[in-house]
């Protein structure tokens, strides 16, 4: 028996009145219904972590560190602000770098007109730098307020159901495939 995947759920907003948690405890809700997957939220918002990058990390980081670090795959739920992400987002990713190597990263995304799709396409060539692999169909969710009753389900639930169950699917097969392949010879990026 194949141990599960270890998926990392990271919420990238921060904002005060933010609607990512709504977004990322739906998708970690998806996530969780595949079976070869374990899942960790990890919400950018409660870790905290310090916007300069000097000296050796702090606790808030250390803590965050280690849950990346037994990570296999990741998902980043981010929101879209003046045409990309969140300063919360590169923060998290600039204190890290070898947690993210040889592993894949799915995406979430969620905005106005756009969707988040921008946001999107900012975070790709900043994971590609990061040795990391990013899988190529999202879940994004345009108008995203008007898209989530109150008790934080999809109103229209088959076409996001099925789109993360797709990015799901992707990332278990780079998932495994990676992390076979990092045990048997170890990344040197």
């Amino acid at each position: 028996m194949t141990a599960p995947l270890q998926l990392a759920v990271i919420i990238g907003s921060t904002r005060e009145g933010r609607f990512g948690p709504t977004v990322g405890r739906w998708f970690a809700r998806q996530a969780e219904q595949h079976e070869d997957m374990a899942v960790d939220v990890i919400d950018l918002a409660e870790a905290r972590l310090p916007g300069e990058l000097a000296g050796r990390a702090p606790a808030e980081v250390a803590a965050v560190t280690e849950r990346l670090a037994k990570a296999d795959a990741f998902t980043v739920v981010t929101p879209e602000y003046n045409h990309s992400y969140p300063a919360s987002l590169k923060t998290l990713i600039d204190w890290h770098y070898t947690q993210w190597q040889a592993k894949p990263v799915g995406f979430v995304s969620y905005g106005g007109v756009a969707g988040g799709l921008r946001a999107v396409e900012h975070l790709r060539p900043v994971f590609a730098e990061l040795h990391s692999v990013t899988v190529r169909d999202t879940v994004s969710f345009h108008g995203a307020w008007g898209r989530f009753d109150d008790s934080g389900e999809p109103l229209e639930p088959d076409g996001c159901n099925t789109a993360a169950k797709t990015m799901l699917d992707q990332l278990a097969w780079w998932g495994f495939a990676l992390r076979e392949a990092r045990a048997k010879h170890p990344y040197g990026g």
